[in-house]
C-alpha cells in the first residue's frame, strides 16, 4: 500500500473507533433479532402480504424463502430515473426463479438539480438527501425483508439511499443503477453555445435547441458530475454488481444485470454461508477506496459533503484533510467532461471503471482486502459484464487504456495529484476542485466583490461592472442560510470573463455543481456566513488570496480588524416552492465539513 493511503486509513480508523463500535453494536443487535417476518404476528404478517399473488404468499409462508425489498427513486420526469419503471417486474421475476419473493417496499423522492438549477426549488436539493435517507428508513422499517435493492442514480438520491440503507446495516444491500443515456452533441459544442448565450450572442431558442440535443433520452446525463460520480463510488465500495455503472438503460445487458441483483441478494442473505450485510461492505477501507476513485477520476466536489455524511452513517468519521492528503498521493487518471472533452460513454469504452480499479489496486492506492456484494475483494471490480449466448458472465477488463486522451495508467497520469484540495486561512476552511483548472489559474490575489445570490452577480455582469480582475464572494448560500443550493449558473458568466483574460475566482459558502469546471472556486466555506463566519465580514475591495497549490484561502486584512467588524446578516426568503417546509432543517443543519446534515444526532456517536 502507498504510505499515505496507509497513514490516512489508520488515522480514520483511530478517529472512528468509538463511533464505529457503537454502529456495529446496533447492527449486531438487529442481526441477532432474526428475520423480521419471524417476529410478525399473524395479523401483521397478513397485512404485509395481503395484496401479493397467491404463489408469492405460499413462498412467504416458508421461513427459509428470502423476501427482497425494492426501494426505488423512480419517476418519469427525470431521464436518469425513468428507466427504473421497468426494474421491479424484472426483479420480481428473477426472485421467483430462485424461490424467493420481492416486494416494492417504498419510493423515495428524486429531484433533479439540472431542472431546479438557479431556481428557488434548488434550496431543497441538498436536504432532499436526508429526506431520501428517512424515506428509505420508512420503506424498510416494516421489517419483513431479508435483503434490499436500492434503485437510484443521481446526485442526492444515491447518498440518501446509502445512508438509509446503513440504518439497516444487518441486511445485504445491492445498488441497482439505470445507466447513462447515449451521447448527444459534443460537450465542447454544448459549452460553446452556453458561453455565447451568456454573452447575449445567441437566442434562448438556439440555447434550448442545443440543450435538447445534449439531454435527449432516457438515462443519466453523460457529463461526469455528481450522478456519475455516485456510480463510480458504488463500484469502488463494492455495492454494485461489478461493471454495472455505465451500461445503457433498456438494453439486454442492463436487463441482465438488473435480474442478477436479486439473485445475488438471495445468495448473500442472512443464513447463507455467503452472508454479506451492508455494514461489513461499508468500512473505513471501503470509504478510502471511494475517495481514491473520486480523486483519480476528477469527480464531483459535492462528495466532499455527501461522502462525509455517508461515512458517518456507518460510524466512520472523515474530514477534508483526509481528502486533501489522499489527493496529493492519488494521480489523476481520467479526463471526462467537464474535466475533458469526452463523456462517460467514451470513458467506459476506453476501459472505464474496470481499468481504474486495476490501476488503483496495482499502485497501492486502494484497499483490495474489503468485503463486496460480489464476493471476494475489490479485484472483482476490474472485471466487466458481458452476455455470452444470453447468459451474463464477467471477464477481466482491459489492462491498457484504449484512449489515452480520456484514461491513463497510474504510471503516466494526466496529473500527479487528484482533483481536490483543502483550502484554509483567514476565511475558514473550503475545498476546491483543481482537475479542470489550468495551472495559471490556480493562484489569484484580487479585490473582493460581494454578492448575496447568483442573480446579483449575473446582473452586475450584464451591466458591464465586472470586466476586471476580482474575486466574487457569494455568501449566505450555506446550509443554515438557504439549504446550500448549487451556484452552477455562475459558471458560464465567470468562464467568459476568464476567457477574456481577467483573473477571476469564486469564494462561497454554497456549492458548485458536480459539473463545475475551469473557474477556480473555493466552495463550502466553513464557518458559513449565517453562522457568523469570517466570510460574513468581508467588504467590497478587501484583497482575497486564493492559492490552490499551497492550500491557502486568506484575506489580506488584519485578523483582529476583520473579526471586530460586525458580521453582516442577510435573511433569505425561505418561503415558496416548498421552502417553508424545510425551515427546521436549515436551523438544524450541521456544518459543511460534517456533511451539512440534520441526521446524525442518533446515528453515530
Amino acid at each position: 500500500m502507498h504510505p499515505v493511503v496507509t497513514e490516512v486509513t489508520e488515522r480514520i480508523i483511530a478517529r472512528s473507533r468509538d463511533s464505529r463500535a457503537s454502529y456495529l453494536e446496533h447492527v449486531e443487535a438487529a442481526r441477532h433479532a432474526g428475520p423480521g417476518r419471524a417476529k410478525l404476528s399473524c395479523a401483521n404478517f397478513a397485512h404485509a402480504f395481503a395484496a401479493s399473488p397467491e404463489g408469492d404468499k405460499l413462498r412467504m409462508r416458508d421461513p427459509h424463502a428470502p423476501n427482497v425489498a425494492i426501494v426505488s427513486a423512480y419517476n418519469d420526469m427525470l431521464s436518469a430515473h425513468q428507466p427504473l419503471e421497468r426494474f421491479p417486474a424484472i426483479i420480481k421475476q428473477a426472485a421467483e426463479a430462485v424461490g424467493a419473493t420481492a416486494q416494492f417496499a417504498g419510493g423515495v423522492p428524486a429531484m433533479c438539480d439540472g431542472v431546479t438549477q438557479g431556481r428557488p426549488g434548488m434550496e431543497l436539493s441538498l436536504f432532499s438527501r436526508d429526506v431520501i435517507a428517512m424515506s428509505t428508513g420508512v420503506a424498510l422499517t416494516h421489517d419483513a425483508f431479508d435483503a434490499a435493492l436500492m434503485l437510484g442514480v443521481c446526485d442526492k438520491i444515491v447518498p440518501g439511499l446509502f445512508i438509509g440503507g446503513l440504518s439497516f446495516g444487518h441486511l445485504p444491500v445491492i445498488f441497482v443503477p439505470g445507466g447513462p443515456m447515449t451521447s448527444g452533441i459534443s460537450n465542447a459544442e454544448k459549452a460553446r453555445v452556453r458561453a455565447l448565450y451568456a454573452e447575449g450572442k445567441v437566442t434562448r431558442e438556439e440555447l434550448l435547441d442545443s440543450e435538447m440535443k445534449s439531454y435527449h433520452g432516457p438515462g443519466t446525463c453523460t457529463f461526469y458530475g455528481t450522478a456519475n460520480s455516485n456510480q463510480m463510488m458504488m463500484e469502488m465500495t463494492g455495492l454494485h454488481l461489478p461493471g454495472s455503472a455505465f451500461i445503457h438503460p433498456n438494453t439486454p445487458l442492463r436487463d441482465a444485470l438488473v435480474a442478477a441483483a436479486p439473485r445475488r441478494a438471495v445468495e448473500i442473505a442472512q443464513g447463507t454461508n455467503a452472508y454479506t450485510p451492508m455494514a461489513e461492505v461499508v468500512s473505513a477501507k471501503s470509504i478510502v477506496n471511494m475517495i481514491a476513485g473520486l480523486l483519480a477520476t476528477g469527480g464531483s466536489t459535492n462528495h466532499t459533503l455527501h461522502l462525509v455524511a455517508m461515512a458517518r452513517a456507518a460510524g466512520v468519521l472523515i474530514d477534508w484533510r483526509d481528502f486533501d492528503e489522499l489527493s496529493q498521493a492519488t494521480p489523476l487518471l481520467a479526463r471526462v467532461y467537464p474535466n475533458g472533452t469526452e463523456d462517460v460513454n467514451a470513458f467506459h469504452a476506453a476501459g472505464g471503471m474496470a481499468f481504474v480499479v486495476r490501476e488503483l489496486l496495482d499502485a497501492g492506492l486502494a484497499h483490495e482486502d474489503v468485503v463486496t456484494v460480489a464476493g471476494g475483494g475489490l479485484r472483482e471490480y476490474q472485471k466487466e459484464p458481458f452476455l455470452d449466448g444470453g447468459r451474463l458472465v464477467w471477464r477481466e477488463g482491459t489492462d491498457k487504456s484504449l484512449n489515452l486522451d480520456i484514461l491513463r495508467p497510474a504510471s503516466d497520469p494526466f496529473r500527479p495529484e487528484g482533483g481536490m484540495r483543502l483550502l484554509q486561512g483567514g476565511l475558514g476552511r473550503a475545498v476546491i476542485k483543481t482537475s479542470a483548472v489550468k495551472p495559471e489559474h490556480l493562484k489569484i490575489e484580487a479585490p473582493a466583490v460581494i454578492f448575496h445570490d447568483q442573480e446579483d452577480l449575473i446582473a452586475a455582469y450584464k451591466r458591464g461592472e465586472l470586466n476586471r480582475d476580482f474575486v466574487a464572494v457569494v455568501r449566505f448560500q450555506g446550509p443554515q442560510a438557504n439549504g446550500m443550493p448549487e451556484l452552477h449558473s455562475l459558471t458560464p458568466t465567470l468562464g467568459v470573463l476568464l476567457d477574456k483574460g481577467h483573473k477571476v475566482a469564486l469564494v462561497t459558502d454554497g456549492r458548485m455543481s458536480g459539473a463545475s469546471g475551469k473557474v477556480p472556486a473555493a466552495i463550502h466555506v466553513t464557518p458559513e456566513a449565517a453562522a457568523g463566519g469570517a466570510i460574513a465580514r468581508v467588504r467590497d475591495g478587501d484583497i482575497i488570496r486564493l492559492d490552490a497549490e499551497r492550500g491557502v484561502l486568506d484575506i489580506l486584512v488584519d485578523h483582529r480588524e476583520l473579526m471586530s467588524r460586525p458580521a453582516e446578516v442577510v435573511s433569505q426568503p425561505g418561503f415558496g416552492y416548498g421552502r417553508e417546509l424545510f425551515g427546521w432543517m436549515r436551523r438544524a443543519a450541521g456544518p459543511a465539513e460534517q456533511g451539512a446534515s440534520v441526521l446524525f444526532e442518533g446515528i453515530a456517536a
